[in-house]
C-alpha cells in the first residue's frame, strides 16, 4: 500500500500538510520502519543543551516537540484501530497543547523520550501488521471529518517530517 493511493475524500484537508512530506511511492508499513530510525538519528544528534530550547517563551521545546509527535502517533494509532475495525462511533479529536505540561517531557532524558518512542513505533508496527489491506481503507469519522486509516497513518509519518522540519529551521 503506497501513499499515492490515498484519495482526497479520506481525510480533512488541514492534513495535506503533513501528506506532501511523504512521498508518494512511501509503503505504508516500510514507512512506519523507516521513519523510526530517521526520528531516532534526529533527535540522537541534537546537542543536549539544546533540547530544551524554545525559540518563543510559549513554545515547546525540543524535548516537547518529541513527545508530540509520540503522543500524537498513540492518538491516531487508535483512531487506525478503530475505524479499521469497522467501528463508525465518531471519535473526537485532541487539542494537542493540553497534553504536554502534564507530560513532564522536560524533566524526562532524551534518552528515555526515545525509548518511549521506539515503544510506541514498535506497537505501531505490529499494529499496522495486524491489519489487512482492505481494512486500512476503512474510512470513519475522526475530528468531525472522514479518515480513512490509512491516511491516519500516513499521516503520521508526515506529521514527525514536518515537525524536524521546524526543528531545523527555528531551533537549531
Amino acid at each position: 500500500m503506497k501513499k499515492q493511493e490515498l484519495q482526497p475524500t479520506e481525510f480533512n484537508d488541514f492534513y495535506a500538510r503533513y501528506l506532501a512530506k511523504v512521498p508518494d511511492n512511501t509503503s505504508l508499513k516500510e514507512g512506519f520502519e523507516s521513519d523510526k530510525e530517521t526520528i531516532v538519528k534526529f533527535f540522537s544528534s541534537i546537542s543536549k543543551d539544546k533540547l530544551e530550547y524554545r525559540y518563543q517563551p510559549e513554545k515547546w521545546s525540543i524535548k516537547e516537540v518529541l513527545q508530540h509527535i509520540i503522543d500524537t502517533e498513540r492518538v491516531f494509532m487508535y483512531r487506525i484501530l478503530r475505524i479499521s475495525r469497522k467501528d463508525m462511533t465518531p471519535i473526537e479529536g485532541f487539542d494537542q497543547d493540553i497534553y504536554i505540561k502534564p507530560s513532564g517531557a522536560d524533566s524526562k532524558t532524551i534518552e528515555g523520550l526515545l525509548e518511549e518512542f521506539k515503544t510506541t513505533r514498535s506497537y505501531s508496527i505490529n499494529l499496522l501488521n495486524s491489519i489487512s489491506n482492505e481494512n486500512l481503507c476503512n474510512i470513519g469519522v475522526a475530528n468531525n471529518s472522514p479518515a480513512s486509516a490509512r491516511a491516519c497513518a500516513f499521516i503520521l509519518l508526515g506529521h514527525s517530517v514536518w515537525h524536524m522540519d521546524i526543528i531545523k529551521e527555528r531551533y537549531l
